[in-house]
């Protein structure tokens, strides 16, 4: 191997080579070969991942017909009840990654008390999130849907992109969540038995689902807030991966603001692979205001209404489970996880209409999805053994036109927002 290269990838006549820590950019060499634009077969030909935050299961979809969900939790042996709450309730909940180890507890799924508070053993109202069951309902809901690793949000969205996060466990230090931090931010790294180990600067270079695509010209977008205050994003996972931050990708791929998403659906202008962060204002992390329902059911309609419908595949996805109580234990696959239950809603013409899938599904799938609609080798992380949500399909069933949900708030109440910033920083 040459100095300093740390992965080469050949596949489809293109070797991908990408760079070390320390290097600044991916060099691609390729034969002219392209892929094709999906797997012969089925029509899918967009890809897009909607990335909500912090909640889980039982807590965001408790009562759903034919869901697995209680209405009692476990608490130090003891039952307790699960008790209605508020969307937009005010407090953050412990979700690190020491919290979960303690929230787990061996399994026994007993421990979520934060701080002695019980808010953890709470759920949302059918009534509070009435867009996201109606999406549910007309198409399908995956209840064994569990995040890829035991923590917070800037690893989960690492394992949305790359299915790793390069051992990092927790959220970074400070207000920049990448290569373009201050020089003393850290990133602790996962520990044995529920520690992390001191931290490492938070950039890192592994493959990504971003090189896939570019080595076969497959079109990509990040959309996610900017921050407020700062001139980098907090929750852009692109940011923390240096040959993207560094490189061509960064300027022509990652759009900020994330709601210019509507737009270029508008103005026809979808990717072929999409991911979507919210604002805090939209995001459903706690204390925000109760516009995630809207934000995503808007994302969805514009979706729904364009060319691109017949096409495209939407996953509603929540990053973590955000300390709220589910009783689901999770299979561990390794150090990392799986974690705690979260929900998932694949919205398709061809997803199953009215079906609850209980297939063992995480966040690694949405690439493994990616790579089976077209065509790509795996990235040899958490999409090597992860499901790619087959069960919820039926390319069978006739492309029935999109009816759009219902919503408080229009595409242009969105687009007016002042930047609130990015969904989470703890």
């Amino acid at each position: 191997m040459l100095p300093g290269l740390s992965k080469i990838v050949l596949f489809a006549g293109v070797c991908l080579v990408v760079a070390c820590t320390g290097c600044s950019s991916v060099r691609y060499a390729s034969s002219g070969a392209s892929g094709p634009a999906s797997v012969p077969g089925t029509p899918i030909q967009h890809v897009v991942i909607i990335m909500q935050e912090n909640r889980s299961f039982d807590h965001m979809f408790n009562g759903f017909p034919g869901a697995d969900t209680v209405r009692t939790g476990m608490y130090k042996g003891v039952e307790v009840p699960l008790v209605p709450t508020h969307l937009g309730n005010g407090k953050d909940l412990d979700h690190s990654h020491t919290g979960w180890w303690q929230q787990w507890d061996g399994g026994a799924m007993d421990n979520f008390a934060n701080k002695g508070s019980m808010l953890p053993y709470s759920y949302i109202k059918e009534s509070e999130v009435e867009p996201y069951w109606m999406l549910a309902r007309n198409f399908t809901l995956g209840d064994r849907m569990f995040q890829s690793n035991t923590g917070p949000s800037f690893v989960a969205h690492q394992y949305m992109i790359a299915g790793q996060s390069g051992k990092a466990s927790e959220n970074p230090s400070g207000k920049v969540w990448g290569c373009g931090a201050a020089r003393e931010a850290l990133v602790p790294l996962i520990g044995p038995d529920g520690t992390d180990k001191p931290g490492v600067f938070p950039c890192f270079d592994y493959l990504t689902m971003a090189d896939l695509l570019d080595a076969r010209g497959i079109t990509w977008r990040y959309y996610a807030p900017s921050s407020a205050s700062d001139q980098f994003f907090i929750l852009s996972a692109y940011q923390a991966i240096r040959h993207i931050f560094f490189g061509p990708d960064w300027n022509r791929n990652v759009i900020s603001p994330e709601t210019q998403v509507l737009t270029d659906i508008a103005d026809g202008h979808l990717a072929q692979v999409t991911w979507i962060v919210p604002a805090y204002n939209n995001s459903d992390h706690p204390g925000s205001p109760p516009l995630g329902p809207d934000w995503v059911a808007n994302v969805v309609n514009a979706i729904g209404q364009s060319k691109y419908w017949d096409s495209t595949t939407i996953f509603v996805a929540w990053d973590d489970w955000g300390g709220w109580y589910d009783h689901v234990p999770p299979p561990q696959v390794d150090d990392m996880g799986l974690g705690f239950r979260v929900p998932v809603i694949v919205v398709s013409p061809y997803a199953k209409r009215g079906y609850v899938s209980h297939v063992t599904h995480e966040s690694g799938g949405f690439l493994r999805n990616t790579e089976t609609v077209f065509g790509l080798p795996s990235l040899g992380t958490r999409d090597s053994v992860s499901d790619d949500f087959s069960d919820c399909f039926d390319y069978a069933q006739p492309a029935a036109p999109y009816v759009p949900v219902h919503t408080e708030h229009e595409p242009a109440f969105f687009l007016a927002q002042k930047d609130s910033g990015p969904p989470d920083d703890d």
